[in-house]
């Protein structure tokens, strides 16, 4: 029977060097990523006047930050989160902490959040650090992708009654009497139908750079809002003179006068139409397009499979946008360190 050796001085240390000598992905993010760069934003999101002598101090808030990162990169609950930054070694040296430290537990990361999505701060931290990516020329002026993708919620299992309700914009009387059920119902998530199969959720319409392929802007709506209805949202002065790829889904004569008129060449897929196929040549030149435009896929491709999936656990359209914008903001992190690397 195997004996356990008495525990050493050291014996987090040469545990710690093991995970290091065995790539832990988190160190390089750790130190790559210039994290106090994002400490004026959080404190003036997060500020509030002191109430009076007592109580316990609040976490770091730039550690709290790591923490919702690092939870969205794993795609982790706030228990879940609560109980992995407890038991590895590799999460506690992200966040600076070590064994003898308080661990953030579950209500605090919900109320951290909580703030921050009240303040709208999740669009400035991505904001800024997209600055700075183009203050260091990863994310250059030189043509743009847009798509989107859906983003799902808990499915809300209400009747066809209540479904009516909801898409009128009416709060079903059933659900007035019992707030804490209407706790737990999203009333801004729609249901859309795409490829034989229906999703409840909202979507997260992106721009990337061509060539970094990483988010330069993004926007949220609910799931049944069509991708070219959001693409005057996404682009801006820094695409004029530089080309715009999109699929087909954003092909029509509102969206190429909107370009031409922002001075944009237009990239975007041709789209065939009932008695008028795309002809041969349209074939190829959306053929040469799709070299270029498939590097948006890259991104999703990222979001599901080293994210752990694009799915939210949140109620509602205001923490939805935040949920989104964290994500896309941890994606931009991740790929950073990719081209650094």
């Amino acid at each position: 029977m195997h004996q356990p050796s008495q525990r050493g001085f050291f014996d987090e240390t040469f545990r710690l060097e093991t995970l290091t000598d065995k790539n832990d992905p988190l160190v390089k993010l750790h130190t790559v990523i210039a994290w106090e760069a994002f400490r004026p934003v959080l404190d003036r999101a997060l500020r509030k006047e002191p109430t009076g002598k007592g109580g316990r101090p609040p976490y770091d808030y730039v550690l709290m930050l790591k923490v919702l990162i690092l939870q969205r990169l794993y795609n982790l609950s706030d228990a879940q989160m609560e109980y992995q930054i407890t038991d590895r070694l590799s999460f506690m040296r992200f966040l600076g902490l070590s064994i003898s430290d308080r661990i953030p537990d579950q209500n605090t990361i919900w109320l951290f959040r909580e703030h921050l999505t009240n303040a709208g701060a999740m669009e400035e931290l991505f904001a800024l650090f997209s600055a700075q990516m183009t203050e260091r020329h990863i994310i250059i002026n030189a043509g743009s992708i847009v798509d989107a993708t859906i983003v799902e919620v808990p499915k809300q299992r209400n009747t066809p009654e209540e479904n009516a309700s909801v898409k009128a914009a009416v709060i079903p009387e059933a659900w007035k009497d019992h707030p804490e059920q209407l706790r737990q119902k999203d009333t801004d998530a729609r249901w859309v139908h795409k490829g034989g199969v229906s999703s409840f959720g909202y979507k997260n319409h992106i721009k990337v750079c061509r060539k970094s392929k990483m988010i330069t802007a993004y926007a949220v709506t609910d799931a049944c809002v069509h991708d070219s209805q959001v693409i005057e949202q996404l682009v801006g002065e820094s695409d004029a003179h530089h080309e715009l790829y999109g699929d087909s889904a954003y092909a029509g004569h509102e969206i190429a006068t909107l370009l031409r008129e922002n001075k944009i060449r237009n990239r975007i897929h041709e789209k065939g139409y009932r008695n008028h196929p795309l002809t041969h040549e349209q074939w190829e030149r959306n053929r040469k397009k799709s070299k270029i435009r498939a590097r948006v896929e890259h991104v999703f491709g990222f979001m599901t499979m080293s994210m752990r999936g694009i799915y939210l656990r949140t109620i509602g359209r205001v923490r939805a946008t935040a949920a989104i914008g964290l994500m896309n903001l941890t994606y931009n992190l991740c790929r950073y360190v990719t081209l650094t690397a």
